[in-house]
This record gives structure tokens, sequence and C-alpha cells, in this order.
């Protein structure tokens, strides 16, 4: 028996929502699990990918044995069972960019507990399945979309467990996915964070996620231009991402353009806009790229309001 689960990719943080706000968008991973009849034969692991979403660059990052992030979030739900892993074939069908702040990893991860659980008869329900990708991820800033689709605020609660609701994202504000060729591991982004932040910063940041809610809720494009102010991980980051300041400079005085933010830890960028960009807006996009020197892929995409689901061969 097998099982394949296409999940989308996820953008994180979306300015202020730093580890709690994450949105699906419609560029997806299919992860196919099966069992194999060969005992002694382990976890197998293939990534199938076009050269545009992945290189060997990118496949270095990718353990394809029990050290993998897929292999471990699967052994997670097995030992929550009291059972292990059976010999599995694991085979990830990538058209999510890797290391560019799409929730690649959220994806896989996703995919192979939703998989697993269909294999094992579904004894995880939502609830089980959000904390053991939590646990595997880090943070569900990325696996609870990935899951449910849509825009999501997510908080961990004291047991552990995960407690989300989906906001009803506008149906005119149009995301474009800034994706450049240089790579991003989430672990050096991390890394020129501070262990504290000065209580203003935090305050700010309260400040500005009640904004970005209100402002969500509301349809209120000048207050959403506020609310996506961040100094919890952006002002830190710049330094690491090019262009994201530039980008932020050169479309301030857009009408159109909402605001600009990293996509989860970067390197990719997240222009919001009120309908789809103009073409003035898209030049200033090339252009800002052009003046780095930086090769970019464009995607001007809708919100993904359906998350994972078993897809049949």
């Amino acid at each position: 028996m097998k099982v394949s689960v296409r999940v989308p990719a996820t953008i994180a943080n979306i300015g202020p929502g730093f580890d709690c706000l994450g949105i699906a968008i419609p560029l997806y991973n299919t992860i196919t699990i099966e069992e194999t009849v060969l005992p002694g034969t382990g976890v197998e692991i293939n990534v199938l990918a076009n050269d545009d979403v992945t290189d060997e660059l990118s496949l270095e990052h990718m353990p394809m044995d029990e050290n993998s992030i897929i292999y471990k979030a699967v052994e997670l739900l097995y030992n929550s069972i009291g059972q292990t892993p059976s010999e599995l074939k694991i085979t990830i069908h990538s058209e999510i960019p890797i290391a560019k702040g799409l929730g690649s990893s959220a994806s896989v991860i996703v995919g192979g507990l939703l998989a697993a659980n269909e294999l094992l008869g579904s004894p995880a329900d939502e609830a089980a399945l959000l904390s053991i990708a939590t646990e595997a991820e880090g943070h569900p800033d990325n696996v609870t979309p990935a899951i449910v689709g849509g825009l999501v605020i997510t908080a961990t609660d004291d047991d552990g467990s995960i407690v989300y609701r989906k906001l009803p994202w506008p149906e005119d504000w149009t995301l474009t996915v800034c994706v450049p060729e240089t790579e991003l591991a989430t672990e050096i982004s991390r890394s020129v964070l501070p262990a504290e932040v000065p209580i203003a910063d935090a305050v700010f940041n309260a400040q500005h996620i009640g904004m970005f809610i209100q402002a969500i809720n509301s349809n209120d494009e000048e207050l959403m231009k506020i609310a996506l102010k961040d100094r919890l991980h952006q002002p830190y980051r710049m330094k690491i991402v090019p262009g994201l300041e530039k980008l932020t400079q050169n479309l301030k005085h857009e009408d159109s353009v909402l605001g600009v933010v990293l996509s989860g830890a970067g390197p990719s960028i997240l222009i919001i806009t009120k309908n789809s960009p103009s073409e003035k807006v898209k030049n200033i996009i090339k252009e800002t790229w052009d003046d780095l020197n930086i090769n970019v892929k464009l995607y001007t995409l809708p919100v993904e309001n359906n998350g994972a689901v078993i897809v049949s061969d």
C-alpha cells in the first residue's frame, strides 16, 4: 500500500507575526510513502525535482536516510502509538524551492506525517498531527497552514498543543513572492537573531500584530501598511538578505503596495499589493534586483485556502 499527499508551500512571519503567522500559497510538494516487503531494506528516500526548484547544493541539505526530517517526523508518529516504522520508501516530488523561506521543510514533514497516518489507519487526529509536526519543525507557523491552508495565526499552549485560527485574507490583496537565486538556511537566518530583545520592541510587535488582525478582518489597506512593520527579526536579517531594505525603500511611495516583508526566514521576499502589481511596480521590482545583480523568479499568487490533501496516483 502507498499513499501520496500534496502539500502547499507556506510563508511564515509576514512582518510582525514572528513564529505565529503563516499563509499557504499554491506551490506544492507531493510526498509518497509506501511500505516495502523486503526486510532489512530500511528507509529509502528519493527526491524528484525540476532544475529550477533544486540543485546539487540544495540536495546536500537533505539527508536521504534515517536522519532526514521527513523520516524523523514519521518516526515520531509511529512512536506516539507505540510502534516503530517498517521498511519504507519515501518519494518527494518537489516543486517548492528549497532553502528559500517558502516552507519546503514544513511541507515534507506534513506530507510524511499525513501519508504515514493514512497508512496506519489514521490513529492521529488533526490536533495530534499539528503537535507532532511542530515538534519536528520546531515551531507551528509553517506546518499549521501547510495542514489546514489559508492565513493562520498559531500559538503553542502550555501543554504543547497547537491553538490556531484561520483569518479571512481579503480577496483583492495579492501576494508577489520574489525568489532569488541565493539560498539561506533557516539555521543561519536564526543565528543572527538576539537571544533577548528590548521590551519596547516586544510591545511594538504586539501592537502591530493586533493591527494586522484588524486590517485583515476589515480589509483596511492603510492600516495594513502600518501593521506590517516589525522589530523582532527583520532588522537583524536585513544584513544577510539582499533586497529587503532596497525593495522597501523603492516601493514605499506606491499607493497599491501594502508592504514588503521577508518570506519566512528569507531570502525570498513577499510584496503585498492591492490587486495584481501594476507595470510600474513590476518595473521597480525588476530594476531593484537588477541593480543588485541577483537573478530572481517572481510568482504572483493567490492564497491557497486548502491545506494538505491525499491524492491518487
